[in-house]
């Protein structure tokens, strides 16, 4: 009875070790294996948000700048971006003082754009003249004999070599620019065809004028004839009335901007 009793207990606690590992002994061989922890399945992909949709938009326009056309790009679902560029020319033949000025106007620049649309069509358009061209050049006569005037002295034209000369109007090369203005180049609707209206101005600095005579000028009698190129008190008053119309031109620092067009977009 003894040695069935160590025998009993010998094998009861080599038993432990094999429940306390998780090794199933010869008297739980039945017990099941736990199943794998199933790993947890991936949340369905969300779809990304539809993005701004590529589009062209191309247009022609006439402007106070000249007849051009321009491009349009979206950026975002409010932003474009546009570029164009604008072309004219006009000449006019007008009298100043006395003397026959045959001015031509030269528009000639490009522009580029950005478009910002806080409401429907209505944008906000800050910008700059890449290149501004605009210029107005003039030739300048005064058929001999006949009076004319410079800052307020009068003279009269040398009938053996009469008054001659060009004129110039020149501003800064870039401008800043500012447009207002309701219509889209690339609408977001299902719309192709687009009409575009803009006011606003460019900052093109103080124009600045170049006077050139030459010839010979006589006193207001006709008299005392003298060369206009080597004439100190002449050329003096040359500069004052070139001062004079730089003066007059001043308020063109800001060029106003009005421009209607069409446009398609693709």
């Amino acid at each position: 009875m003894r040695k069935w009793s160590v025998v009993t207990l010998i094998l009861f606690f080599a038993a432990i070790p094999c429940r306390a590992s998780g090794i199933p002994d010869e008297t739980n061989s039945a017990e099941s294996v736990p199943a794998p922890a199933k790993t947890p399945s991936k949340a369905p992909h969300s779809a990304k948000e539809p993005g701004t949709p590529f589009a062209i938009g191309v247009g022609v326009k006439a402007s106070t700048l000249g007849i051009g056309g321009e491009v349009a790009l979206p950026v975002t679902h409010r932003t474009n971006v546009r570029v164009g560029f604008n072309l004219f020319n006009y000449s006019h033949t007008f009298d100043k003082d006395g003397v026959t000025y045959k001015g031509t106007l030269n528009l000639r620049s490009a522009q580029a754009t950005f478009d910002f649309f806080p409401i429907w069509e209505f944008h906000i358009s800050p910008g700059v003249l890449l290149y501004n061209g605009n210029q107005l050049t003039a030739n300048a006569s005064v058929p001999g004999g006949k009076t004319f005037t410079l800052n307020n002295t009068s003279y009269v034209s040398d009938p053996s070599n009469p008054v001659n000369g060009t004129g110039k109007l020149t501003v800064y090369k870039a401008a800043p620019m500012l447009l207002l203005g309701i219509g889209n180049l690339v609408p977001r609707s299902s719309r192709h065809f687009t009409a575009t209206l803009e006011v606003g101005a460019a900052y093109q600095g103080p124009p600045r004028i170049a006077l050139n005579l030459a010839g010979s000028a006589c006193d207001s009698t006709g008299l005392f004839c003298r060369s206009i190129s080597s004439d100190p008190t002449i050329q003096n008053n040359i500069q004052l009335e070139q001062a004079k119309l730089a003066k007059k031109a001043a308020p063109f620092r800001f060029y106003p901007v009005v421009s209607f067009g069409f446009g398609i977009k693709f």
